[in-house]
């Protein structure tokens, strides 16, 4: 099959565009893709120099384009529907049948999806975003009393990106803790995460896929050597099966899916405007 370039344009940042179009070409195995996101088309002269770049695509590989659009000005998707592409239209797909389920017109307006229609909601973002960074690997443990989840695993099992993104995304206030030898040889949990073991959570991963981004890490090191990552992972799981603590396999899944889990495991909820 030959390979396809990939078109996500928005009036926006395309953020919205990317994801749902990249969800639909997952179910493509073995399709090889360029993929090029055309962000900010705020205009009728954006939009045409958007159909040239895809018409000019088109004529050099030979086949059409993809074209995911997330565009909501009827003006810009009527310029863009005309583009030498097979063009999937998010808006006219799922929009108008809404209007008509719903018997409202649609606002028709642009940057909802990421915009800062809330400020409040906005700023707990990123107070959580700061919260994670401040108390990331066991830092600020004198905080953690206002976190709302405390991440616990052996290193780079997946903790730091996983507290980013729910404090990004949700905004929950996430803090997290690195099971090292010190934690294993103790009698119990340090009193920085006995004092909250209702809020925590543990990652794991296989022993193979941490070896090896340990080895990209830290290459030779005991750090990254299979006895020493066995040791820490046996040690963390008799320890999540010790005191009771719900925990996630992350070796297969993305950060999105290990956030999900954790938020349908333990309850939490996107943080809305207080």
């Amino acid at each position: 099959m030959s390979p396809r370039t990939i078109f996500f344009i928005s009036d926006q940042t395309g953020v919205t565009s990317e994801t749902l179009g990249n969800s639909l070409m997952t179910q493509f195995d073995g399709l090889q893709v360029q993929r090029i996101t055309l962000p900010f088309l705020e205009s009728a002269d954006k939009a045409r120099e958007a159909v040239q770049t895809i018409n000019a695509t088109a004529r050099t590989d030979g086949v059409k384009p993809i074209v995911f659009s997330t565009l909501v000005q009827d003006e810009l998707r009527d310029i863009v529907t005309g583009a030498d592409a097979f063009v999937l239209d998010f808006f006219e797909t799922f929009l108008e049948p809404l209007e008509r389920e719903l018997g409202l017109p649609s606002a028709h307006a642009t940057g909802r999806a990421h915009g800062m229609a809330d400020t409040l909601i906005y700023d707990r973002r990123i107070e959580a975003t700061n919260f994670a960074l401040s108390c990331d690997d066991g830092s600020r443990i004198e905080n953690y009393a206002q976190a709302d989840l405390i991440l616990v695993g052996v290193s780079r099992s997946g903790k730091t990106p996983t507290s980013l993104y729910l404090a990004l995304q949700y905004g929950i206030f996430v803090a997290n803790f690195p099971l090292t030898e010190d934690e294993f040889e103790g009698e119990g949990l340090s009193s920085a995460l006995a004092a909250y073991r209702a809020k925590l959570f543990g990652l794991t991963i296989e022993p193979r896929r941490l070896e090896e981004i340990r080895e990209a890490r830290r290459p030779g090191s005991r750090y990254a050597s299979p006895q020493q990552v066995g040791y820490e992972l046996r040690q963390a799981d008799a320890l999540f099966g010790r005191y009771g603590i719900p925990h996630l396999d992350t070796t297969a899944r993305s950060v999105e899916e290990i956030a999900s889990w954790i938020l349908r495991e333990t309850g939490l909820k996107r943080a809305a405007a207080s």
